[in-house]
């Protein structure tokens, strides 16, 4: 039998196959392929919800004793955007100038490529782990993310499997591979705002109410004060106006009602629960003591709606997992990793609940771009990373 110890032929494998979310287009088949080589035992659960695509799911384990590493991640990619474009086609992984060029090179059938051919190399070398090894796949997190990890989390804790950490394969590093290990995220809160006010002629302003007025009164309030000053491992919370609208095509009439929408990053001052207590003081506040024209009585009438899933704010401080994988990767590159809680929502913010995680995988340039690409050098040391890791969290 011959096992997928080369991460480049199994990212090949995967990128070939054409899974824009919510597509499963043969990459968990693919994959299914690589883990039962392995002896694993692979299920491929398909989850629903009204409104939303179906998507098939993998979850994978090898042996079925002692310590219990999850690996985490997804095999659906975001659209390859215009393929002319692209320098080599999105789903073909060509080789140039040794880099492999493909749509999920990074983000990140890449990760997944490189723990396979690590997984492989261990089993080569030492055999089946004196532990168990799961994976834990999704055709769902560039989506919605609502019949992916979540419900497979749920799936397989209801028939008995628990685990002690979990790594998430995403593209955590910044320029050069090993520089960064991701140990928590910021959570996000998104919400619209609308003001409303009373539609007239601009030539007879005191005959209307303009709720553009009110709208930057109520933004100005959020975005000052800061909301905090940051804490000793995460950054200052961020709110960003994404958006503000009208829905006015005509430069003579006062519109009837303004929105404006908005996402805050935050860190761990704040729960969700409390940062839209907040928001909600201050919008309380400014509505209260501004109006939409001089001389006006009634104060701003707004309405706020949350919306999306808010995603909360947490911090990884098992020092096992921690520790174990910085050393390895300090052992292979050289590199001592920094702890970092930058970047966007991940999978790992679902994983959390169930055991300690940490995000680690290929360094993210390229992700989401134009002509995404993975140098062949990197996958083979992130290969050797994840192997050494293996090594090293089971003895």
């Amino acid at each position: 039998m011959t096992f997928p110890t080369d991460p480049a032929e199994n990212l090949a494998v995967l990128i070939r196959c054409p899974s824009v979310t919510p597509a499963e287009a043969g990459a968990l088949a693919a994959l299914e392929t690589m883990l039962q080589e392995l002896g694993a035992r692979v299920d491929r659960p398909v989850f629903s919800e009204e409104g939303e695509a179906d998507v098939e799911n993998l979850y994978a384990r090898l042996s079925g004793n002692g310590p219990h590493l999850m690996f985490a991640g997804h095999t659906d990619v975001v659209p390859p955007g215009d393929e002319g474009a692209w320098t080599h086609p999105p789903f073909a992984a060509e080789i140039a100038a040794g880099e492999m060029f493909g749509r999920g090179a990074v983000d990140m059938k890449g990760g997944i490529a490189c723990f396979v051919a690590a997984l492989a190399r261990y089993v080569e070398k030492h055999g089946v782990p004196r532990g168990s090894v799961s994976f834990l796949i999704t055709g769902d997190e560039e989506g919605p993310a609502v019949n992916g990890t979540v419900k497979l989390l749920q799936w397989a804790a209801a028939r008995g499997e628990s685990w002690d950490a979990a790594i998430v394969g995403e593209p955590t590093n910044v320029e050069t591979l090993g520089d960064m290990v991701k140990i928590g995220r910021r959570g996000s809160l998104s919400g619209r705002i609308t003001v409303f006010g009373k539609q007239g002629h601009v030539a007879y302003p005191h005959l209307a109410d303009n709720p553009v007025r009110g709208l930057v009164a109520l933004l100005e309030a959020l975005l000052s004060p800061p909301l905090d000053e940051g804490t000793a491992e995460f950054p200052a919370t961020n709110l960003e106006v994404t958006t503000i609208d009208v829905g006015n095509p005509a430069a003579n009439v006062i519109p009837a009602r303004a929105t404006a929408a908005f996402n805050i990053r935050f860190n761990d001052t704040w729960s969700v629960e409390t940062l839209q207590a907040e928001i909600h003081n201050r919008l309380d506040r400014a509505a209260a003591e501004n109006r939409l024209r001089p001389g006006r009585e009634e104060p701003v009438a707004f309405e706020i709606e949350w919306r999306g899933r808010p995603s909360p704010v947490f911090l990884t401080r098992d020092d096992k997992l921690i520790e174990t994988l910085s050393g390895s990767i300090e052992t292979v590159t050289g590199r001592r990793p920094v702890l970092s809680t930058t970047g966007g929502t991940s999978d790992a913010r679902f994983i959390k609940d169930y055991c300690p995680v940490v995000e680690f995988g290929l360094v993210g340039r390229t992700m989401h771009m134009v002509d995404e690409r993975a140098p062949l050098a990197e996958l083979e040391t992130l290969t050797r990373i994840y192997q050494r890791f293996l090594e090293d969290w089971f003895t």
